[in-house]
C-alpha cells in the first residue's frame, strides 16, 4: 500500500468518527475492497471458488490492521523497522512460516555436532566497521525459493559463489556464476536434506565435495519442485573441498569470518509475522528465538558505524520483500534470533 493510499485510509476513518456510522461503514468497506482488488491483480492472485477467496480476504484484513498498528507504532519510536504488505498477505503466519521456512534440524543437536568441529578464531583480529560483499561482486542478484522450502539451498549456493568468486574470478573480468539450487534439491537426499521439504546447508556442503561440483543455474534451472536429479559434470559452476563451521552463538567470531572470508550461510528464527512482513529498518525482534531456527539465509555484511548497528542479510523470496529482498538483522543484540547459532561457508 502506498504512503498516499494509506493518508487517504486514515483520512476516511477519521472521518467516520465525525459522520455517522451508517454513511461511513460502506465508505470504508468500499476502500478496502479497492486495496483487496489490487493486493489480487499486483500478485497474480487467484482463489478456487468464492469460499476461498473470502477466507483469504480475512486474513489479508487481518495481516493489513496488524501492519498499520505497527507503522504507527514505528512513528513514534517505538519500532527501529517498517512493515508492509506483499505477496504473503493472504495466509496466516502458521502457513507462511510451513511453506517459506524449510531449515530442517534441530539446532541443539546440530550445535553439538558443530561445536566439535568448530574453528576457533583469534577474537583480537581488526576488522572493519562496514562489510558489503556486494559492491565487491561476491553476491548474485535476489532470488525467489517461490513454494518451496528450499532456502537452505539459497543460502548454501550464495556462500559458495562467494567463496569460487573470490578464489577464482576476483580482480578479473567474470563476473560471480550462479549455482543451482534445483541440482541441491534434486540430488543431495542422501546427505540427510528433504528437498522443498526442509534441508541444512552443511549437508548441501558434503553433497557438492562429494559430488565433485554443483552444476550452474543456467544448465540446472530452478524449478521450484523436487524431481529426479539430473546433474551433469560438464556443467558445473563451482566445487568445494570442505566447509567451516563458525563457534556457535559467537557474534564476534561471525562478523570475523564476515569481513575475512566473505558471505556466510547462517539460520535464523524467521517464524514471527514481523518477518513475514518486513519492509526497511533494523529489524529488532525481541521475541524471536536463538536456538528454535527455521531459516536459511545468507549475511553478505555488516555495518557497525551507527547507533542500531545490522547485519546485511540477503533472503529467498524475490525483490518484493523487504529491502529489495534484503533485510537488516540486529547486530551484537545477544545472538538475536539465532544469526551466529548455525553459521558456517564452504572452503575452495
Amino acid at each position: 500500500m502506498s504512503l498516499l493510499q494509506k493518508t487517504a485510509l486514515k483520512v476516511v476513518i477519521a472521518l467516520c468518527v465525525l459522520f455517522i456510522s451508517t454513511y461511513c461503514i460502506p465508505i470504508l468497506d468500499k476502500q478496502l475492497n479497492n486495496e483487496w482488488a489490487l493486493f489480487k491483480r499486483d500478485h497474480r492472485k487467484q482463489y478456487h471458488s468464492i469460499e476461498e477467496e473470502n477466507t483469504r480476504q480475512a486474513i489479508w484484513k487481518a495481516n493489513l490492521g496488524k501492519i498499520q498498528k505497527h507503522n504507527d507504532e514505528a512513528q513514534s519510536g517505538m519500532h527501529t523497522y517498517t512493515l508492509a504488505m506483499n505477496e504473503f498477505g493472504d495466509m496466516t503466519n502458521e502457513e507462511f512460516t510451513k511453506q517459506m521456512n524449510g531449515l530442517k534440524m534441530s539446532a541443539k543437536t546440530e550445535r553439538s555436532l558443530r561445536n566439535t568441529r568448530a574453528v576457533l578464531v583469534q577474537s583480537d583480529i581488526v576488522i572493519p566497521d562496514a562489510v558489503d560483499w556486494r559492491q565487491k561482486g561476491y553476491v548474485t542478484s535476489v532470488k525467489n525459493q517461490g513454494q518451496c522450502g528450499s532456502c537452505w539451498a539459497f543460502s548454501a549456493t550464495g556462500s559458495l559463489e562467494g567463496q569460487y568468486f573470490a578464489k577464482n574470478y576476483f580482480g578479473t573480468n567474470q563476473t560471480v556464476v550462479s549455482l543451482s539450487e534445483q541440482n541441491l534439491i534434486d540430488c543431495s537426499g542422501s546427505f540427510g536434506n528433504f528437498g522443498c521439504s526442509g534441508g541444512l546447508m552443511d549437508r548441501a556442503f558434503q553433497y557438492i565435495q562429494a559430488n565433485n561440483g554443483i552444476d550452474t543455474a543456467s544448465s540446472y534451472p530452478y524449478e521450484a519442485r523436487n524431481n529426479a536429479c539430473r546433474f551433469d559434470q560438464q556443467n558445473v559452476g563451482a566445487t568445494t573441498i570442505g566447509f567451516v563451521d563458525i563457534q556457535s552463538m559467537n557474534e564476534t567470531a561471525l562478523q570475523i569470518a564476515i569481513a575475512t572470508v566473505g558471505p556466510v550461510s547462517v539460520a535464523i528464527d524467521a517464524s514471527k509475522s514481523t518477518f513475514q512482513f518486513y519492509r526497511s529498518g533494523v529489524y529488532n525482534e525481541l521475541t524471536c528465538s536463538s536456538t528454535s531456527l527455521n531459516h536459511g539465509v545468507l549475511v553478505v555484511g555488516y555495518n557497525k558505524t551507527i547507533s542500531t548497528p545490522y547485519y546485511i542479510v540477503k533472503n529467498s523470496w524475490g525483490t518484493s520483500w523487504g529491502q529489495k529482498g534484503y533485510i537488516w538483522m540486529s547486530l551484537n543484540k545477544n545472538n538475536q534470533c539465532g544469526i551466529a547459532t548455525l553459521a558456517s561457508y564452504p572452503l575452495v
